[in-house]
């Protein structure tokens, strides 16, 4: 809207108010002023555009209303003979709205934000009188209608809005530092904080579903812990030539051996049971004439309790967990009984053994015969104390 000296502060307000509600951005949308123009060729008395409230906030009076439209040269609106209606311009058409239109109105408008919330529409005017012409300002506001600090105003031509982002005299409102950009550099940097913001919101869910599975690996553990204390039995001494298998011989008839963590050459290891550890030592002593060796080998045998005992089973549970999953990844038959997909599917019917004569004597198993590869336990195992013995790999250890 051009500006016009001769007017007064009140006339400026009133003409630019008025000549708003017929605008390109408001008439489309505003379905009463619409309808009034469809009783009367498109004239609108002034009685009815004094019912809207931002104008009657300004004047009451007709007489001002015909008198600041006649010093407006913005030539939007046209008054009749009789003063009292007026309609917009049969010589200034709305636009039509196609993708032309909004990608022009794209490129005229400009993002202001920093304003305190408390900033009043008549503020903002007052601030950007005399630093363009411009076609409408906007307040954003959230869904509660109140507003945001920010706005996007129009202006009459791409080249104006471009002017307007050069000044020096747009930086601050009120001490307060303002953020200017061009529509385009302001839905550029939106999608930029969308895209960031996703990226850091899939970052949390990711951590927060690996702090919660953390947790409840902890509670699980915490458990398995729980069931097991008292299961532990610490042995050391010269066994050069002992192996895991001669662990569960030694016990065989004393107590149930669940995991035997135990390298063949070192000179001290430790043994689960499948029960209280100390009665087993005791019942095994006692067969033993109170002194319990391992192929004519002495042997020191120590209970493992508190802190030391926590440690060596999240060891031993550890490598039980770790063991079965190598097994379950070899596609060899798993502990529940599902048919394996490995190398020797086919043996028996007609794979490699396929005519290989067959051991038919009666094997000894145990848990941990494998000095080295053997698939182990999985974890339900340790909860399932009396469930048959699972098959293991047989080595030069085996029975």
């Amino acid at each position: 809207m051009a500006e016009n000296q001769e007017m007064s502060p009140v006339e400026m307000k009133v003409a630019r108010q008025v000549e708003y509600y017929f605008g390109d951005h408001n008439l489309p949308r505003d379905k009463f002023l619409k309808e009034q123009l469809q009783l009367d060729d498109g004239w609108v008395t002034l009685e009815t555009m004094l019912k809207f409230n931002r104008l009657r906030t300004l004047t009451t009076d007709c007489n001002v209303v015909v008198a600041a439209l006649e010093k407006s040269k913005t030539g939007l609106l046209e008054i009749h003979e009789d003063k009292t209606k007026i309609r917009r311009s049969p010589s200034n058409p709305l636009p039509e709205i196609n993708d032309d239109y909004k990608d022009a109105l794209k490129h005229k408008s400009v993002y202001i934000k920093g304003f305190p919330l408390q900033t009043t529409l008549d503020e903002i005017q007052e601030w950007l009188n005399g630093k363009g012409n411009i076609e409408n300002i906007q307040m954003r506001r959230n869904l509660e209608r109140s507003f945001k600090g920010s706005i996007f105003i129009c202006f009459d031509t791409e080249e104006s809005s471009k002017k307007f982002l050069e000044r020096s005299d747009i930086k601050s409102f009120k001490d307060n530092e303002m953020l200017v950009l061009s529509r385009e550099d302001y839905h550029a940097k939106k999608a930029e904080e969308r895209k960031s913001w996703k990226a850091e919101t899939k970052a949390k869910a990711k951590q927060d579903k690996e702090e919660q599975q953390k947790h409840t690996e902890e509670k699980e553990m915490d458990l398995l812990l729980t069931e097991k204390t008292g299961c532990l039995l610490k042995f050391s001494g010269e066994l050069e030539n002992v192996s895991r298998e001669d662990f569960h011989l030694l016990f065989s008839d004393h107590g149930k051996i669940k995991w035997v963590d135990f390298i063949r050459g070192n000179k001290e290891g430790t043994l689960l049971f499948d029960g209280n550890a100390k009665e087993a030592l005791e019942k095994a002593q006692e067969a033993n004439d109170g002194e319990l060796k391992i192929k004519n080998c002495s042997v020191t045998w120590e209970l493992l309790e508190g802190d030391e005992e926590k440690e060596m089973l999240k060891k031993i549970i550890g490598a039980q967990q770790e063991s079965y999953s190598k097994s379950r990844g070899r596609g060899g038959r798993g502990r529940s009984g599902g048919r394996g997909r490995g190398r020797g599917r086919g043996r028996g019917r007609g794979g490699r053994d396929h005519g290989r004569p067959k051991y038919q004597g009666k094997k000894t198993k145990f848990d941990s015969d494998n000095e080295e590869d053997a698939p182990v336990a999985p974890k339900r195992e340790l909860e399932e104390a009396d469930g048959p013995a699972a098959k293991v790999l047989k080595t030069e250890n085996g029975s």
